[in-house]
């Protein structure tokens, strides 16, 4: 067993991808920080990750605290002292979400406020963590709902998903992406954005066609990438996804 292993931070990792993303990281011989809002629910990953045998532990991430984000860097630091992944991966849907012209605009904050601001809050706070790392990997699991390009393209499938906050939350994970990768590109911290695929977890009511153990891998890759990765892109399991 590797008496050094990389460690690396989950949020959102109580369950669905974020669950999957950990355990397969796990496997892999990386320390996996289970990030969670509720901390009882992180012990519940925790325990079920031991029950295979798999090493975590749970820290609490609610990507609404943006004052809890600084406490919960330091614990990592007192503990660990750097991270050498990051995996932003919480996020949610809200039933209010739709149309730009019947979305409610309530749930469009809401939404934004978690998948975008939370995230970019947690990111801020784990940088001076991940710039002690000798190749650190940030992870923004985005969706392909948040490309502009198919967004706009009538023969795209997800021309007609219309959800104004879910979608424009993804598009600004995406820039976070960009401008996050430009302004880091002369560290040895490497960030891309990922999506998964349409996977069946409870922020679609389990109605996507990929289990959650194809879903992870993408993800799980880009957290692993080696000395030859590329940083600022946009991809999907077929391959690139144009902004």
């Amino acid at each position: 067993m590797d008496t050094n292993p990389r460690v690396a931070l989950v949020t959102g990792a109580n369950k669905g991808i974020g669950l999957e993303i950990a355990r397969q990281l796990a496997q892999a011989g990386v320390f996996v920080i289970i990030g969670a809002r509720h901390i009882g629910r992180a012990n519940a990953a925790v325990a079920d990750l031991a029950a295979q045998g798999l090493v975590s532990e749970p820290l609490l991430v609610d990507l609404n605290d943006l004052e809890g984000m600084p406490q919960a860097a330091r614990a990592i630091e007192d503990k660990y002292g750097r991270l050498d992944i990051l995996v932003n991966n919480a996020g949610i849907v809200d039933p209010d979400d739709g149309a730009p012209s019947a979305g409610m605009p309530e749930a469009a904050r809401r939404i934004m406020d978690t998948n975008f601001i939370g995230t970019l809050a947690v990111t801020q706070a784990m940088l001076p963590l991940l710039r002690t790392s000798q190749a650190a990997r940030i992870v923004n699991v985005s969706s392909s709902l948040g490309s502009l390009t198919l967004n706009g393209d009538p023969d795209s499938p997800y021309y007609a998903v219309r959800l104004i906050g879910y979608n424009a939350s993804k598009a600004a994970l995406n820039m976070l992406t960009v401008q996050l990768a430009a302004e880091l590109r002369d560290t040895n911290i490497v960030v891309n954005s990922v999506s998964p695929g349409y996977v069946a977890t409870d922020l679609n009511g389990h109605s996507g066609p990929m289990s959650v153990q194809d879903g992870a891998r993408l993800p799980v890759k880009y957290a692993l990438l080696g000395d030859d990765a590329v940083s600022g892109r946009f991809v999907e399991p077929d391959g690139s996804t144009p902004w």
